[in-house]
């Protein structure tokens, strides 16, 4: 009699565990993969299959870096991170369209610029937006840049800015699964 007893609570202790892993297990599109950690920032996110974090020195704004090396000539693509003051919701639209001129003019300074979406969305259940703009290299080359801007609290934003050649792509599919595999400290 005791024995069974003791069988049922160690069954039922299992299931409980078994549920909970269930509901607390990482679901996001980078579940499984490697993170990087960025500390800088405050941010972590998933690395996909054939991306690899860039180390060495970034430019001030930026805080980590990982990327995709071409394999023929248009398969690659980037996504940068980096921490910025705060940007309260309502103000989401304005600066993350600003933000993303600013750096098509940096990334593209000799081409133009056409912002292709713009549409509010969440990260890992904080407040977010993300502008899409199409940047043409002034030799009928273009570039594609995807600036998602993350109200993480009062004191500060998070910015993933995605990079990519041809949309429709899986490197654009990687930068949209990276933004959607973030979480913040």
């Amino acid at each position: 009699m005791l024995i069974g007893v003791i069988a049922a609570v160690v069954l039922a202790l299992l299931a409980a565990a078994g549920v909970a892993w269930w509901l607390l297990r990482d679901q996001s599109p980078l579940a499984g993969r490697p993170r990087v950690t960025d500390k800088a920032a405050g941010v972590s996110y998933g690395i996909p299959e054939g991306w690899k974090q860039k180390k060495g020195e970034l430019l001030s704004a930026f805080t980590s870096t990982i990327d995709k090396k071409p394999v023929n000539g248009k398969e690659w693509g980037t996504v940068i991170a980096g921490r910025g003051n705060a940007v309260p919701e309502p103000e989401l639209k304005e600066r993350t369209e600003r933000y993303a001129w600013s750096n098509a003019e940096f990334f593209s300074p000799n081409g133009t610029s056409k912002l292709l979406k713009s549409e509010p969305t969440a990260v890992d259940g904080r407040a977010a937006h993300t502008a899409t703009v199409r940047m043409e290299d002034g030799d009928g080359g273009n570039l594609y840049m995807r600036m998602t801007v993350v109200s993480v609290n009062d004191s500060r934003a998070v910015f993933l800015l995605g990079l990519f050649a041809e949309p429709g792509t899986p490197e654009e599919a990687d930068v949209d699964a990276v933004v959607a595999s973030a979480s913040f400290e």
